[in-house]
């Protein structure tokens, strides 16, 4: 699976998710640091990756435009997380809502929780 992951996570996570099988890109590495939500949104979308994110949002702007994509993982209670407690939770969960991903969801991960939206909300 393909990621995107929002500035207001670690650049870190790339090195700590990538053994895990995943193509993961940072917002900062794109040089996209300042970009708007919707900014991001769309650079998620024309490279068919995940919006990974503790930023809710992408949730609304989902919901207002009745968007079918990009995908967006929504990470709880990410601060004071350690970077490899936060890994650890996505190498975790993501393997079980892959096909959602893959079909346009919102899944939002919690310390105890998982809820899954499809897309389009509304």
């Amino acid at each position: 699976m393909r990621l995107l992951l929002d500035n207001n996570l670690s650049p870190r996570l790339v090195g700590l998710l990538t053994p895990g099988g995943w193509d993961v890109v940072h917002l900062r590495s794109l040089g996209l640091h300042a970009a708007s939500d919707p900014d991001v949104m769309r650079a998620a979308l024309d490279d068919s990756r995940v919006l990974v994110s503790a930023d809710t949002d992408f949730g609304t702007l989902l919901a207002a435009s009745h968007a079918t994509g990009p995908s967006v993982v929504l990470v709880r209670r990410v601060a004071g997380r350690r970077v490899d407690q936060l890994a650890a939770l996505l190498l975790a969960n993501l393997p079980q809502v892959d096909d959602e991903l893959r079909s346009g969801s919102i899944i939002v991960i919690g310390d105890d929780s998982l809820r899954v939206r499809p897309l389009p909300i509304g």
